[in-house]
């Protein structure tokens, strides 16, 4: 592994719900947790909920792992987050900041966490959203707060400036960690790492690139011309 990655000091979460990926990433020293969600566990033809979360947490050993509740009822929320939690000490519960209706889930986060549950405030996209998050989780046992920062550059604002201000909102507790969450490109990783961002959830297509890093770009430019020569002689490209 490359001096760029081993001198990181934002922490690498892979994100995804490919079992063979997750275990392959377990024995990985610079990833230091998971992530999924149920877009990504039906992508992946996951069709057994319960079962794909329980040979997860058996592949990562003692690495942190989130898990998302899929009701949109707050109850179902409930019951779903305390059978999630019950799966071990490093599992995380998702629990998206609104449902489907728009009602902010802060009550039932503030409640999940004062009994003990790891809560992951998940979908998280304005100031305001990280404001009511970091009140409910004040006292929390260990809890994230994932700002998606990649579909907020979709939106065209950027995301940098966001997760500086909730890192300002969340100094003075410790128990709360901001999440980098959709990155889009393998810069994102520095770009969290340099604003001194907690963790980075990064996908399988960015983790393939990420040998990348502190790659000489005179040595990128010519594997990127000799690339470009292959392609358009294996066509048979003539003028």
């Amino acid at each position: 592994m490359n001096d760029v990655i081993n001198n990181l000091k934002v922490q690498i979460f892979a994100d995804g719900a490919n079992l063979g990926d997750i275990s392959k990433k377990s024995q990985c020293s610079y990833i230091k947790g998971f992530t999924t969600n149920p877009l990504l566990m039906n992508q992946s033809g996951i069709v057994d909920y319960w079962g794909f979360a329980k040979q997860s947490v058996a592949l990562v050993g003692k690495k942190s792992i989130s898990f998302e509740v899929f009701s949109d009822d707050f109850e179902a929320m409930k019951r779903e987050a305390h059978q999630i939690h019950a799966l071990g000490d490093n599992v995380y519960v998702k629990i998206p900041v609104t449902n489907s209706r728009g009602e902010s889930t802060m009550s039932l986060v503030k409640e999940l966490s004062e009994n003990g549950l790891k809560i992951n405030v998940t979908a998280v996209f304005t100031l305001k959203q990280i404001e009511a998050s970091a009140h409910v989780l004040q006292g929390s046992k260990a809890s994230y707060i994932s700002i998606f920062s990649g579909r907020i550059a979709d939106a065209g604002v950027n995301p940098l400036s966001i997760v500086t201000e909730a890192l300002k909102m969340t100094q003075r507790q410790p128990n709360i960690q901001i999440i980098w969450a959709s990155p889009r490109e393998l810069y994102n990783i520095i770009q969290a790492d340099e604003c001194g961002c907690d963790i980075i959830t990064v996908s399988e297509d960015i983790l393939k690139k990420i040998s990348y890093l502190g790659k000489d770009l005179n040595e990128f430019s010519l594997e990127t011309v000799k690339m470009f020569k292959d392609n358009a002689d294996a066509a048979g490209y003539a003028l």
